[in-house]
């Protein structure tokens, strides 16, 4: 077929580069602004999971996207573009690499202003929009110009790491375009070598003089891959080291040399003191964000040695400019001189206690019930959580393996974690996903249980049932606006259709029986609604008190 064959169209032409970036699903919604590409789409390698909403269709792809290293979703016009937005914020504030497709009028009815359906202002309200939203954006106006922006808008969506948009016109979709040439997806981006060289120079000095150096690892290092290059300079360096709680999962927990995750005064003592008393402390890839910092309790915000981000290092108050984060972790690794562990590892934290021995009769608290959480987790599992005490509770957990566990450290949006784990059942199915949703949390996203049944997956839902929006009840006096419509969660999946097994404990025996029923049927959902009344885990009842003392002034 040659290079002018017309039986080639934009939406061909799309579909291709998407399959070359590695997308193999696309989560969405229909609607007639979309259906011509669609028709295209589904008739590619790229399989399509229709959603319940936009708005899960857009945490499905963001999961997927941190494992598979990008996400698509497909909607339609304003109703759907608009619907999606609260998604696609959360992925441009994580660094999380989503391409949004959005059909749209013929381009005839752009020029002339026409109005047309789901309109809800000027034909260019939407893109303006995503503009803001997005690193890049594009409307594919024409099969002519088509082509190059999609090449350009991908790429930056992978180098930067960041949402992307496409807004494709129903009529554009089927004209005919020129073929892709070979494109690598990366923009080209190097350190400046005289800076690199003498910033490497003055941190390794740092470091020799150092009697207690210690690593901060950052949501960069996760966001951009660079886990096993930090892994490779904490271990020839034998640094310790701690994760912020963004980073939380990019590198072992389990390692000799973890300290476990740091969040100022909200961490454990051990961590908190390695960190906080280190006299050369190598951050990578850290933002100071109230929740990295433990609501600003981190003095690390307002004194650090080395900071490295993704294009500068900053040492004391010399500031390197130019210098790439991956080339300074990599040069670091080969200039500093190695050290024994133990000299610069004056304190241990304990070892993770995996021990738990159940007391049936004994009413389900969430101290306990967390606890247990942590030592029922495995190797073959990928740990998500929702925001609200299950996140505070999570940060006092150990992932054993790297790249087991996500959530949204950052943009928190309640809901994320249940459509999230569609997302990462279709990545990663040889990991089963565990997810931890509060009630509150749960009644944003509950309808996308009907689509992990509809896809087969297998997740272990955990619904912890702690009575309407703890977090906040914590945080502020309690009020009425906490209170949520107590569903009888159990029953739901049984409403969405056929497959799941389902449970709801009060007692820890009758946990232990779930989780046992759970782990027999691997190839289940299992949904778990475990009741602990308002009990808190005790890293939220840290947080409230820190929070009235602290971060309200």
């Amino acid at each position: 077929m040659s290079s002018h064959d017309t039986s080639y169209t934009v939406s061909d032409y799309l579909v291709q580069r998407l399959g070359e970036i590695g997308i193999e699903h696309a989560f969405g919604v229909p609607g007639d602004y979309t259906l011509d590409f669609l028709d295209r789409l589904v008739h590619s390698p790229i399989a399509w999971i229709g959603n319940c909403n936009e708005l899960n269709a857009g945490y499905a792809a963001d999961g997927y996207a941190r494992l598979k290293g990008a996400g698509l979703a497909v909607i339609t016009y304003a109703v759907g573009g608009f619907s999606i937005l609260n998604a696609v914020a959360g992925a441009y504030a994580e660094h999380v690499p989503l391409v949004v497709i959005s059909g749209a009028p013929a381009m005839a009815r752009r020029q002339t202003q026409a109005l047309v359906h789901h309109l809800a202002g000027d034909h260019d309200m939407q893109l303006e929009i995503y503009r803001k939203l997005t690193v890049d954006c594009a409307l594919l106006a024409g099969p002519r110009t088509a082509p190059d922006e999609i090449d350009r808008v991908l790429t930056n969506c992978l180098s930067w790491k960041r949402p992307v948009y496409l807004e494709l016109p129903m009529d554009v979709a089927q004209m005919p375009c020129r073929r892709p040439e070979p494109l690598s997806f990366q923009l080209d981006k190097v350190s400046d070598p005289l800076a690199l060289d003498e910033c490497l120079v003055e941190v390794a000095r740092r470091l020799d003089e150092a009697r207690n150096p210690a690593v901060l690892v950052g949501t960069e290092v996760s966001r951009f891959g660079i886990g096993p290059a930090a892994l490779h300079l904490i271990e020839r360096l034998e640094l310790p080291y701690a994760m912020t709680v963004s980073a939380k999962g990019c590198l072992p927990e389990f390692h000799p040399q973890c300290l476990g995750v740091y969040q100022g005064a909200l961490s454990q003592p051990e961590t908190r003191a390695q960190i906080e008393e280190s006299d050369c402390l190598i951050e990578l890839g850290v933002w100071l964000t109230d929740w990295d910092t433990g609501l600003y309790t981190s003095p690390q915000a307002q004194r650090v040695f080395v900071r490295a981000n993704l294009d500068q290092v900053r040492i004391g108050y010399h500031l390197y400019p130019g210098v790439q984060l991956e080339d300074f972790v990599r040069g670091l690794a080969d200039q500093a001189k190695p050290r024994h562990f133990r000299d610069s590892h004056p304190m241990r934290p304990s070892a993770p206690d995996h021990s738990h021995l159940p007391q049936p009769s004994q009413p389900l608290s969430a101290a306990r019930f967390y606890r247990r959480v942590e030592t029922f987790l495995d190797d073959s599992m990928i740990l998500v959580s929702d925001i609200g005490d299950v996140v505070c509770a999570v940060a006092d957990m150990h992932i054993q393996e790297a790249n087991n566990f996500l959530t949204q450290a950052y943009y928190m949006s309640i809901g994320y974690a249940t459509p999230a784990a569609l997302g990462v059942s279709l990545a990663r199915p040889d990991k089963r996903p565990v997810v931890l949703a509060g009630d509150g949390a749960f009644q944003m996203t509950a309808q996308e249980v009907s689509t992990l049944l509809r896809q087969g997956c297998r997740p272990i839902l955990f619904l912890v049932n702690n009575d309407g929006y703890l977090i906040e009840r914590y945080l502020h006096e309690d009020q009425v606006y906490n209170d949520l419509q107590p569903w009888k969660y159990a029953e739901l999946p049984h409403v969405f259709g056929d497959g799941a097994l389902t449970f709801r404990v009060t007692t820890e025996g009758e946990l232990e029986h779930a989780l046992a029923a759970a782990l027999a049927a691997p190839d289940s959902l299992v949904f778990i609604e475990a009741c602990v009344g308002r009990d808190a885990s005790e890293a939220l009842k840290r947080i409230g008190a820190t929070y009235q003392k602290n971060y309200r002034k």
